[in-house]
């Protein structure tokens, strides 16, 4: 493929295969339909990236209330009560939008000026990406120990272990 074309997105061309409770509240999040709704440019969503982002995780902290739910849904990661959606989801959802080309995401994830602009990259491979390639994109990087801050504290981890646990979380 050539690297301007845009990357042809796995599974779902519309949702991004991300969870309905993190979409719906992406797609009714004021951030996302106002602010982001402005950046026009993969350029002006990484500098969006770069101010915005601290974390990675779906939820911002202390937002999604889960006590008190009970039955099938009650303490199930990505069930039940949705919280409010975090600028990096609302971002990578952007990502989406711009329909990628295979340059803009490499330089996604050799970004040097944030761990989270390596991280979203790596996140939107694990979400619009086949399967059978995720090896070829992520092995080169499997050694990487550039730190990111998971719930609120400094890890040493790679972005990509890092996601890894991050799916394992949502």
């Amino acid at each position: 493929m050539a690297p301007n074309n845009p990357l042809v997105p796995w599974g779902n061309d519309k949702t991004m295969n991300l969870n309905t409770l993190i979409l719906t509240n992406i797609q009714s999040s004021p951030y996302f339909k106002v602010q982001l709704f402005e950046l026009k440019t993969f350029h002006e969503v990484v500098d969006e990236i770069y101010y915005k982002v601290e974390h990675l995780e779906p939820w911002e902290k202390g937002s999604r209330k889960t006590a008190g739910q009970t039955g099938m849904c009650g303490g199930v990661r990505g069930v039940g009560a949705g919280g409010i959606v975090s600028s990096a989801y609302c971002l990578l959802f952007k990502l989406f939008t711009l329909k990628l080309t295979k340059k803009q995401l490499v330089n996604l994830i050799t970004h040097r000026d944030s761990p989270y602009i390596r991280g979203l990259g790596f996140m939107y491979i694990r979400y619009c990406q086949p399967p059978s390639d995720l090896w070829d994109w992520y092995e080169p990087y499997l050694d990487d120990e550039e730190g990111l801050c998971q719930d609120n504290q400094y890890v040493q981890a790679s972005s990509i272990v890092f996601c890894g646990r991050l799916e394992q979380r949502s």
